[in-house]
């Protein structure tokens, strides 16, 4: 009798191991067919809400945002951020690799340089604002692959006027203060359409931290930081590809 009950445990054992399995890929294809619809939303639609901005309100700064249209942010903002933070960012699929390398190579794009100090690209940042956490530590490590795969599909599904569009429409930019609206008129009353060249350098100046690097009062890290994305922008304007991606619709 002990030999045929040991047999049938073991006979058991892999149909619980199929079970387990079959539960896995079923979570898997729920969690990459979900992220997929929901990428595809807001391609039209802008998220309700982050992680970022939850994480804002939950830790004692607040939640302020006013979510505008692209035709609505200054062609200053869009300039400072690509100025800022990926001046690549209009030919690049995501990630730099390939695009420094041809801008090494190919003196029409000599006058540009690769995400400023090693920092994510454009895309990269909005992967992570819109649809992962902030941090660092383990938790960096671990949400380095999903951000490469929401990278990579925002890429392909948006384009890069709608992700510079979700990009400044989510990103903190003060404590508690999310998206260009917001910040704008925060710092100087008035509406992001109508920020000048100098105010967009210095809102997207704080955007390394923007809980210490402070628009108003303008810290001495914004100072120098806007005296610099301004150099950077008078060096980009009037590049057909830069211009593509900022123009008013």
């Amino acid at each position: 009798m002990a030999k045929k009950k040991t047999a049938e445990v073991k006979k058991k054992k892999p149909s619980g191991i199929r079970r387990f399995f079959r539960i896995v890929f079923r979570v898997i294809l729920i969690l990459f067919v979900s992220s997929l619809l929901y990428v595809v939303v807001c391609k039209w639609v802008l998220p309700p809400v982050t992680m970022t901005q939850l994480g804002g309100l939950f830790g004692g700064y607040g939640l302020k945002r006013s979510y505008v249209s692209y035709g609505d942010i200054s062609r200053n903002v869009k300039l400072a951020a690509i100025a800022s933070e990926d001046q690549l960012f209009p030919e690049h699929g995501g990630f730099d690799w390939k695009a420094i390398d041809k801008s090494l190579n190919n003196p029409h794009h000599k006058k540009r340089v690769p995400a400023g100090g090693g920092a994510s690209t454009i895309s990269q940042q909005t992967a992570k604002n819109v649809f992962l956490w902030q941090g660092s530590g383990w938790g960096r490590y671990v949400r380095k692959a999903p951000e490469f795969y929401f990278t990579q599909l925002i890429e392909w599904t948006w384009g890069k006027r709608r992700i510079m569009d979700v990009y400044l429409n989510v990103i903190e930019m003060g404590p508690g203060i999310f998206g260009i609206e917001a910040a704008s008129q925060k710092y100087f009353h008035k509406h992001a359409k109508n920020l000048t060249r100098g105010e967009a350098a210095m809102i997207i100046a704080c955007l390394p931290n923007p809980k210490e690097y402070t628009v108003v009062p303008m810290s001495a890290k914004v100072r120098w930081r806007t005296a610099h994305i301004l150099e950077q922008m008078d060096n980009l304007e009037g590049d057909e590809d830069v211009e593509a991606v900022i123009k008013t619709p």
